[in-house]
């Protein structure tokens, strides 16, 4: 299994996952053109993925959608509620609905939405599985509820939200109170301290890669985040696992892994 963090943050969240013959999008927050060059550049045709696979609707998870539809009979993956939502914004798309907390299969990939507490219609994270290998993607959230640790215990590598150092958001200048405060809500982005809480929850044995994403440009940076979420596994007996910090707003080179 081969994931790419082509992007990951406020201004666009794109992930390219292979497995055996599969290859899939996870969200489509860049424009169509900056995705398909970057397919290119990966040796992906666009028409030859296997799917699209939404995390919730907010643009910066599905800016590329609308004009790649159009182009492209390519499969989106997504449930009713997140449907509707981008429907009732003029998106049409070959979508293919999924039940939140069911299990379903695309290609060689066996995928499992798991909801999780997000201000949008109806947003999951997603457990990722082939072969032996296992990938889970947890961003846009407030809080970790015991469905969501359940579901993400035991994946080999975990792509977490580090949106907020806490001290450096409440010291923002930038951003009126009423944003902080539904940044820090339990429907929220997750800070440093509570991404680090619930990797440490999460870690077992299995656990080789934490990839970093979805992090404010103004209010974290990557030193402030590894460490918090390094301390917290070194002090639970996991100081083997890798850190990548995956933040990128798409014109850096993608980081990528093998699991």
């Amino acid at each position: 299994m081969r994931v790419t963090i082509i992007a990951s943050g406020s201004a666009g969240n794109v992930t390219l996952l292979q497995a055996g013959e599969t290859a899939v999008l996870i969200d489509i927050g860049l424009s169509a053109k900056r995705i398909n060059g970057h397919l290119n550049t990966h040796g992906v045709e666009a028409n030859t993925l296997a799917g699209v696979l939404l995390t919730h609707e907010h643009g910066d998870h599905t800016k590329g959608l609308r004009v790649f539809s159009a182009n492209s009979s390519v499969p989106v993956f997504t449930n009713p509620l997140t449907a509707d939502s981008l429907k009732r914004s003029g998106v049409v798309a070959n979508w293919n609905l999924f039940a939140s907390g069911a299990e379903f299969q695309i290609g060689d990939l066996r995928v499992l939405p798991f909801s999780v507490p997000h201000d949008a219609a109806d947003p999951v994270g997603f457990v990722f599985r082939h072969a032996e290998s296992s990938f889970a993607v947890l961003t846009d959230l407030g809080y970790a509820t015991k469905q969501v640790v359940n579901c993400v215990q035991g994946v080999n590598a975990l792509l977490i939200e580090t949106n907020h150092d806490e001290a450096m958001l409440q010291n923002d200048t930038k951003r009126p109170w009423a944003v902080k405060q539904r940044i820090l809500s339990r429907h929220g982005h997750l800070s440093n301290a509570a991404a680090a809480e619930i990797v440490a929850n999460v870690a077992t044995p299995e656990l080789r890669h934490v990839l970093l994403g979805h992090m404010s440009e103004d209010c974290n940076t990557p030193t402030i985040a590894t460490e918090a979420i390094r301390t917290r596994l070194n002090a639970n007996g996991h100081s083997e696992v890798e850190i990548i910090c995956a933040s990128n707003p798409g014109d850096s080179p993608p980081v990528g892994i093998t699991i």
